[in-house]
């Protein structure tokens, strides 16, 4: 019977030991990011599994490159190789709410970063910078640098995702009281570098007197400047964007670009990475929205901001 007892106990005591490796070896986070073809979402994806890594978990990115049926796909391996959290920068504001559905029926808890979805019951939580604010501060940046009258083309990003409206809305809550402010065109280029400077290329064979190109980020804000630049109108049009990358800020820096709004991804990268580890060891009250300020950067502030 002694030994009987002991033989059960070391079983016991080789299971607890198995389950609690088990329990170690299952600390991954999943990060899904909406392109890798953009320099800031490149950012945005590798702080984010360089703070879920120093937190004590291994790390996977996945791009589902702009593509909803791409993303759904990565959610369904993440599900299945039983991720303990995703740090999810969405496709699309509507597109991707079934995805994260999913993940939380399946006990997996989503922390959205940058791109929100529409609804306030699935993610744990949704870090995002304050758009709407911060182009309501580059709008008056904008109108001050028009003198109040001129004529400007808005160039949008992918019309599913809730930041393109929530800048364009805050742009135009207050340029639209400047009645001698035309807007000429508005048309979306994805947010994409290339297809901001086919857009603008064709736009100004329509209007090529413009004064300004308001662009709802700054990958396409460098697609309009190159169409700018071909058209030998690059030293007369000002070009203003949205994001602080790095490349425009050396472009504001050298006079070419006009001003950006400085978002943080690599902040709502850590923060998103922080929550969910706190999420994983049992802290699951968090805000539904958390919204990080922005500043916009112009010629005149740039020495603030480090060029490389």
């Amino acid at each position: 019977m002694k030994y009987l007892t002991i033989f059960l106990i070391t079983l016991m005591l080789i299971s607890c030991s198995q389950s609690r490796k088990e329990s170690e070896g299952n600390k991954k986070i999943a990060i899904v990011i909406s392109t890798l073809n953009n320099p800031w979402f490149v950012v945005l994806g590798e702080a984010a599994a360089k703070r879920a890594r120093e937190l004590g978990y291994e790390t996977t990115i996945f791009d589902s490159q702009n593509n909803t049926a791409k993303e759904a796909e990565h959610f369904e391996n993440v599900i299945s190789a039983g991720y303990s959290a995703i740090l999810f920068n969405p496709t699309d504001t509507e597109g991707s709410v079934s995805n994260v559905k999913r993940a939380k029926e399946a006990g997996i808890p989503t922390f959205c970063m940058d791109r929100e979805i529409n609804s306030l019951d699935l993610a744990a939580t949704q870090i995002m910078s304050d758009n709407f604010s911060g182009c309501v501060e580059l709008g008056q940046y904008f109108v001050r640098k028009l003198n109040k009258k001129g004529k400007y083309v808005e160039l949008l990003g992918l019309v599913g995702d809730n930041n393109t409206w929530n800048r364009s809305k805050g742009f135009h809550s207050v340029v639209d009281n400047f009645p001698e402010i035309e807007m000429v065109a508005q048309q979306s280029a994805d947010f994409d570098r290339n297809k901001a400077m086919e857009v603008l290329e064709s736009i100004l064979q329509s209007h090529p007197n413009i004064d300004a190109v308001f662009c709802g980020n700054d990958a396409m804000a460098m697609g309009a400047y190159q169409a700018l630049l071909a058209a030998g109108k690059a030293e007369s049009i000002m070009v203003f964007g949205f994001d602080g990358a790095d490349d425009v800020l050396q472009a504001i820096n050298d006079n070419k670009i006009e001003a950006t709004a400085m978002q943080s991804p690599k902040l709502m990268a850590q923060k998103a990475a922080e929550f969910a580890d706190q999420y994983i060891k049992g802290n699951k009250d968090f805000e539904k929205k958390i919204p990080i300020a922005v500043e916009v950067v112009t010629q005149k502030n740039i020495e603030k901001f480090a060029i490389k």
